[in-house]
């Protein structure tokens, strides 16, 4: 009807929400933790090395366009728990991602690239967390927890894992600068068996 204002529905309130919260917890990243991870990556890549990415649920999903991404930037990148992905060896790099830190799988994995002398970063909202504390860099991702009842606008972790993937799209731009990659060299290592 026209002449009436609406009210904002869920999907608007959610919306911003999510997006004023997403953009808090990447304003708050330190860049000297985004340097860090960067040159993790260039470590690994001028040394031969391999960069493994994990995370479950939806966090393995952002980990998993993390690795495509590293793989178009011709990083040596795997996924743990992929049946083609080799072990994890010395001087290896782990990339982790749990908006908790406690996720067992993930932490598991963390103590056993540690054992085996691989180093490992963390992406998670919680500095505390066993997954920090196992982790030589830690990029923490802490959206406002204090909003109560709009948490039902981004259930369960959906801004730290906005916000993760976001992170890491902006970390592959960072590394394209300092690798000297363009789109156009990406998209030379990009599958071509789907077309």
């Amino acid at each position: 009807m026209q002449g009436q204002t609406q009210t904002p529905g869920v999907y608007t309130l959610a919306t911003n929400y999510i997006m004023d919260n997403t953009a808090a917890a990447l304003r708050a990243i330190c860049f000297s933790k985004v340097d860090e991870v960067a040159n993790a990556i260039l470590v690994v890549v001028r040394s031969n090395r391999r960069v493994f990415v994990y995370g479950a649920g939806r966090s393995g999903l952002v980990g998993k366009a993390l690795a495509i991404r590293l793989v178009h930037l011709g990083v040596q990148t795997f996924v743990v728990g992929e049946s083609v992905t080799p072990s994890v060896r010395e001087g290896d790099l782990v990339i982790l991602i749990s908006g908790s830190g406690e996720t067992i799988p993930v932490t598991m994995t963390a103590e056993i690239a540690r054992r085996l002398g691989a180093k490992i970063v963390a992406l998670t909202k919680r500095v505390d967390s066993h997954l920090a504390r196992f982790s030589n860099y830690r990029v923490i991702l802490a959206p406002n927890s204090g909003d109560g009842d709009k948490k039902q606008f981004a259930p369960l972790g959906t801004v730290f894992e906005t916000a993760a993937w976001i992170f890491c799209d902006a970390l592959v731009a960072e590394l394209m600068s300092r690798l000297g990659e363009t789109e156009e060299n990406m998209r030379e290592r990009h599958a071509t068996l789907e077309h």
